[in-house]
């Protein structure tokens, strides 16, 4: 069986998945991305659905919107977090099926 070498080829998917995995590793951060999916939450929303401190939450949302992870929009005073990348949802798709049954 031939081996796929065509990820491997590419030292710049390479990084980014491998920037994607170390992101997402903590469990919080994990736990962002979960109540997030794929839809858009705020701050608060995010706050409530993980029952953490807001400036917690705030320190993660930063180190995940710094790996390219998330990407903001600000409304009025709120800002709005959605997931990036088409393939960092079925990375989290796919972690919640193997990890949660589905």
């Amino acid at each position: 069986m031939p081996i796929k070498t065509s990820l491997i080829d590419k030292q710049e998917h390479i990084e980014q998945a491998a920037r994607a995995l170390k992101s997402i590793s903590h469990p919080l951060r994990l736990k962002i991305l979960c109540v997030i999916g794929d839809q858009e939450a705020c701050v608060q929303e995010i706050v409530e659905a993980v029952g953490t401190s807001q400036s917690n939450i705030s320190q993660h949302l930063a180190i995940l919107r710094e790996k390219g992870i998330l990407l903001a929009r600000k409304e009025a005073h709120r800002v709005f977090y959605r997931v990036g990348d088409e393939r960092t949802l079925q990375l989290i798709g796919m972690m919640r099926e193997v990890f949660c049954g589905g």
